[in-house]
């Protein structure tokens, strides 16, 4: 399935640098096709990112952050929302 990129314009994201939303596009596309359920698999996706945000300079706020997800989850269908909801409980919470 391919993950739907059409949240990236939208007009409530145009004060966050598009590299860092590039950043998040690609991430988006690159794990879906990860298998969740390999946690080898799963844990490489997750150090690979942890390497590209730290060459590429790449943070975000955590008000960044909630922005950014509001406006994916009012993009994506339900399988999507459901395999970004999944990825994303691999991450602490604050």
């Amino acid at each position: 399935m391919a993950i739907n990129t059409d949240w990236m314009n939208d007009p409530s994201l145009a004060g966050i640098d598009r590299a860092k939303l590039n950043f998040l596009g690609k991430l988006l596309v690159d794990s879906a096709s990860i298998d969740k359920s390999n946690k080898k698999e799963l844990m490489g996706f997750l150090m690979s990112l942890s390497r590209l945000t730290k060459e590429n300079n790449i943070s975000f706020t955590k008000e960044e952050f909630n922005l950014i997800y509001g406006v994916i989850q009012k993009h994506m269908t339900p399988e999507e929302l459901a395999k970004v909801q999944q990825f994303s409980s691999h991450f602490p919470r604050e």
